[in-house]
């Protein structure tokens, strides 16, 4: 396992992380053995939310006894002192702890949600009062638009960041991660295997283990999955596997879809999964969590060609900060069920 320095917290954290936002989809003991084998292999950066249904409760029950072996992480979606403050508290106590190392303002996507959290009586102003009072480390953010991203953190008030890094989503390499380490910031990427999409696994984590983050942080839920992880990445990245990864990133990234989802659409299509899928069904095919999406939401993409409201002027496409085809790419998904039929 690689350890690295984690920014200026004085922490050396593990290449690969624990991301429990899944932990609640699977049945206890199967968590607390993923847990507990994790921390054995030498993981040791942890990472949960509030928001993430009984996750922090799993984590309490499961490893709290053994809380001086990990950095631990944990998330507020709330923008407003108090909401942020009970969040925290409530935290301390789910996971049985004294002390959080790290605490985040979540998701963070637009400037109107950065200054209500950052604005006197916001979720910063709480966190602040936490670390003043001994309760927690650090302070972090996290979010889906790496460029706005790049220009919160500059006001040095962060001590760490989150954020995308995948072989479809290589977004972050243009300016947030150049600047988090110019400011000696812990850099923590999430989502390898883009939820669900990316296959094979090991060239999925292979990619933004190469690059210059300190943690690749992995949702996973078994013994399996911690070993499957920890395998991909036993062995350095050369250059040479670095520059082949980084082709495939270019390629792959060619949606552009920062999965900000600004786009709400009236047919509940998830159009940044079908946007982020695309290329990757293409190139590589999909992990059955992947295929899967397509199977349960075929109807709803199928309808879209015949939805007119959107004919002239895609009401998707009028929210997109980046004025991608999003209309376009959803067709494209709907033709693919036609060809799946004709290749049988």
């Amino acid at each position: 396992m690689r350890y690295t320095m984690f920014g200026h917290t004085g922490h050396r954290v593990s290449s690969l992380g624990f991301g429990a936002m899944n932990l609640p989809g699977v049945p206890f003991e199967q968590a607390k053995a993923a847990l507990n084998y994790a921390l054995d292999e030498g993981i040791n950066y942890i990472d949960t939310a509030a928001g993430y249904r009984n996750s922090e409760e799993i984590i309490g029950e499961s490893i709290s006894h053994r809380r001086s072996e990990f950095f631990l992480a944990t998330k507020t979606k709330n923008r407003d002192y108090a909401s942020a403050m009970e969040d925290m508290e409530r935290s301390l106590k789910r996971m049985k702890t004294d002390v959080i190392d790290l605490v985040q303002i979540h998701y963070v996507n637009t400037v109107q949600e950065f200054k209500a959290a950052m604005n006197e009586g916001g979720a910063y102003e709480a966190a602040l009062e936490m670390k003043r009072k001994g309760y927690i480390r650090f302070i972090g953010i996290t979010g889906h638009r790496p460029e706005l991203l790049a220009k919160w953190i500059a006001k040095r008030q962060f001590d760490q960041v989150l954020f995308h890094l995948n072989l479809a989503q290589p977004f972050s390499l243009d300016e947030l991660i150049p600047e988090a380490t110019r400011l000696n910031m812990g850099k923590t990427a999430m989502k390898p295997l883009s939820g669900g999409f990316i296959q094979p696994v090991s060239k999925a984590m292979r990619y933004p283990y190469s690059q210059d983050v300190h943690v690749v942080l992995s949702g996973m839920v078994s013994v399996e999955e911690v070993k499957e992880n920890l395998a991909a990445i036993r062995e350095e990245v050369g250059d040479d596997e670095r520059r082949e990864l980084e082709a495939l990133a270019a390629e792959l990234g060619n949606h552009n879809c920062r999965r900000c989802n600004y786009c709400t659409c009236p047919l509940e299509i998830k159009i940044p999964d079908v946007m982020i899928s695309s290329q990757i069904r293409k190139t590589l095919g999909l992990l059955p969590k992947g295929d899967e999406f397509y199977q349960i939401n075929k109807d709803k993409i199928l309808s879209c060609a015949d939805y007119e409201p959107c004919k002239d002027k895609p009401l998707c496409e009028q929210q997109c900060p980046y004025h991608l085809p999003m209309r376009q790419m959803v067709m494209e998904a709907a033709n693919a069920y036609d060809k799946q039929l004709t290749t049988r």
